[in-house]
Order: structure tokens, then sequence, then C-alpha cells
């Protein structure tokens, strides 16, 4: 039997999980914090992090696997976020796709994946060559110096929004309020921040359900080729997405899709600019080396650093008792470090092959529904960034928001070497 989750078990010296829980920590230099989960790894068994509740976290590979394939112990209910979503949001908004269990998960994502027919997708891919061309086309002709704005964060804005159908008209406010959604999530402020940013989060969450509903509301009657129409019109055991799970549905789509997607792009750029000899390598082959080179840039900069997940029954791990109630916080960044699987886990290798790492989740239910696309359209720009005849490169550090949820890049400076 562990003891309560608000309370730590006893310790000598100072306690190893106390560092995760200073906002200090998610500021210090990511050498820094890969220094500290290393040394956690180390340990015998989880160790407790007195952050809010509190939480046991889990940062071997093996333990965040066997986490992810437990639903049934480790529930994603009611939040996978610090903190959890209140329940007058949730009543609100609707419960995300991310925050549900078994059957009411099961459904919903039923529903998703059936609208995501193999017509649906063969567009979606041949779209993302197209708007990775048309974009790197547009950099090569302005010449922007911040990568972030220009780059990295239009191309899997404008892809989900051609997927879904959105109307030109709207996706100017719709990149406004994915920013206002999610620019603070994990990122400590002070007290007149922490009471102003919720609302303004939250009204760019509201204002964009209700743009999505009305036009979920317009394809229920006048359906077309997309899948927004796919959703709201799908025949899955008599069920489709109403407003509130369509609304829900595209706000994680935004906010998922598109932060991990520019941010993996964005680090990517800064890894290749890093390690020279493997942007060579990729350059030598870029089709032999592309798809390893994408799966590395994931490992490497893991885009979302953690999920939480609340005990529904009493499991042993790793010699730890848990009990319902406790709960327990998913570390990505640490696991994809993880010595006993990733030799010379620090270092960026093209060609690391196996390469299992947990960019999309650990497995189960909830792995990433959109890590195909996600593949898809990092590995489209890159050939269109690193084939172009200007040598692109980053320079500079990129500024991170030094949060503690997703590894967020708020800009990088880059330019190109010719001309």
């Amino acid at each position: 039997m562990t003891l309560p989750a608000q309370r730590p078990g006893p310790t000598t010296g100072q306690d190893p999980g106390r560092e995760l829980a200073d906002p200090a920590f998610w500021q210090a230099p990511p050498a820094h914090r890969l220094a500290v989960f290393a040394r956690l790894r180390a340990l015998d068994s989880p160790v407790f992090v007195p952050e809010g509740g509190g939480h046991w976290a889990l940062v071997r590979h093996a333990d965040v696997q066997e986490a992810s394939r437990l639903p049934k112990v480790f529930a994603s209910a009611p939040g996978v976020t610090t903190p959890e979503p209140a329940r007058w949001v949730r009543a609100l908004f609707g419960d995300s796709m991310v925050n549900l269990d078994g059957a009411e998960h099961a459904q919903l994502r039923k529903i998703v994946q059936r609208a995501f027919t193999p017509r649906l997708l063969a567009a979606a891919e041949e779209d993302i060559h197209a708007v990775a061309a048309r974009i790197v086309d547009d950099v090569l002709d302005r010449r922007p110096d911040e990568f972030v704005e220009a780059v990295a964060s239009k191309l899997p804005l404008e892809v989900i929004c051609n997927m879904m159908g959105i109307p030109e008209r709207y996706r100017a406010e719709i990149a406004d309020r994915v920013n206002h959604a999610s620019e603070n999530i994990g990122v400590e402020r002070g007290l007149t921040a922490r009471l102003r940013m919720p609302g303004r989060g939250l009204r760019a969450l509201a204002r964009m359900q209700r743009m999505v509903a009305g036009i979920g509301r317009e394809r229920r009657e006048n359906p077309t080729d997309d899948l927004i129409s796919a959703l709201v019109c799908a025949n899955v055991d008599g069920e489709a997405l109403g407003a509130r799970q369509l609304g829900a549905f595209f706000s994680l789509l935004m906010v998922a899709g598109v932060e991990t997607t520019r941010n993996a792009i964005t680090h990517g750029l800064t890894l290749l600019t890093d390690h020279p000899d493997q942007r060579d390598l990729l350059l030598e082959d870029f089709e032999a080396h592309a798809d390893g080179a994408v799966d590395e840039m994931i490992r490497h900069s893991t885009p979302i650093i953690q999920f939480r997940r609340t005990v529904a029954a009493e499991h042993t791990l790793r010699g730890h008792a848990f009990v319902p109630g406790d709960k327990v916080v998913l570390y990505y960044a640490s696991a994809n470090r993880d010595e006993e699987v990733f030799p010379d886990p620090d270092a960026f290798d093209i060609t690391r092959s196996p390469n299992p790492h947990l960019g999309f989740g650990g497995g189960g239910p909830h792995f990433c529904l959109g890590a195909h696309l996600a593949r898809v359209e990092m590995k489209a720009l890159f050939r269109e960034l690193l084939t172009r005849p200007v040598g692109l490169r980053a320079v500079g550090l990129p500024d991170l928001a030094g949060s503690s949820f997703d590894n967020r890049v708020r800009s990088l400076r880059f330019a190109f070497e010719q001309p």
C-alpha cells in the first residue's frame, strides 16, 4: 500500500522529485533538465513530485509504455493536462478525446477514424506537398527572418484547415485563437497573469468552437468532400459528432496538431543546423534518410513533454504500489532519452534504428491519430527547405516558452546562405 498522492514517501536528504515541482526547472537550459531526468531514471522506483496536489513521475521508457497501455489502471479522465480541466469547463466545452476512457473514448475515436477515409487521406497528402512548396516559394520571395511564423506554423494550420474544409475567411482568426488558447499552457506566470490569461484562453476556445459549430450546421444541410462533413454526417452505430463534440475535436486538432507539428519542425531546423554532418547525410540521399530524420527530430525534441493520468485500480509498477486516486505523470521527454532503449540518447542521429520513440504517445488507445500526417508534413516541408539551392539555416538559439507541458518555441531566427 502506497501513501496518498498528496504525501510523498519518506526520503533521505533532498527529495529527488522536488526539482520538477520548481517552475525554475522548466526555465533552465535543456541540458540541465535532461541531466535531472537522467538521475531520476537511475532510481529504483518512481519519485513523488510535490507540485499542486502532487504526482508520481514515470520517467523510464518501459514505465511510460506500460502505463499508456493499461487505460483501465492509468485513466485519462478527468484530464491529461496540469491542472486538470475544471468541471464547468468540461460541461461548457465538452470533453476532448484525450480526456476520455473506455467505451466513450472508443466510440468517439471510431467515428473520427471512419471519417479519415483513404480518399480523404490521399487528398490530404497531395495537399501537404502543394502547401509545403507554396510556403517555401513565398519564403524565398519575401526573405523573412523569423521561422515559426513564416514557415513552421503555416504548414500544419493550412493543411488542417484545408482537410477540415474551413473557409478562407475564418483562417486568420483561427490562427490567432490557437495562439491565445495555448500560449501559456504549462508556463509559470505572476498572479495578475494567472487571473487574466485563463479567461483569454477560454474565450479563444469558445469563439473557435462557435465558428466550427456553425460550419458543422451548414455541412449537415449541404455536405461537401471534407472532414467536417464526414464527421457530422457519419453513421457509426447510428452516431455522428454533435456540435460540442465537433468543437472539442476541432480544438484538439488545432491546438495539438498545429502546435506539436510546428514545434517539431522548428526544433528540426535547429538540429540540422547544429549537426551539419547529419544535414549533409540527409542531403546525400533525402528519400533514403528522410523518414529516419523526421522520427529522430521528434524523439530528440519531444514536442509534448508530459501527460497526466489518474490511477483507477491498484497496480504495482517497478516495485511501487499505486492505489486509486494517485496522480501519475508520463514524462515522454525523459522516456525518449532512456539509455536502456536509445544508445547515446543525447546524440542526434538520423540513422538511429530502431527508434521506438514515444513522441506520439506510449501506445494503447490514446496513440496519436495524427501521427502519419505529421510525419508526411515534416518530410514534405524539409524536402522543400533543404533541396532548394539557398542553404537555409537557423540563427542562434530558439526562444523556448519554458513550459512544463510542451517543448514550445516562441520564435527562431533563420537566414539563407545564398543570396
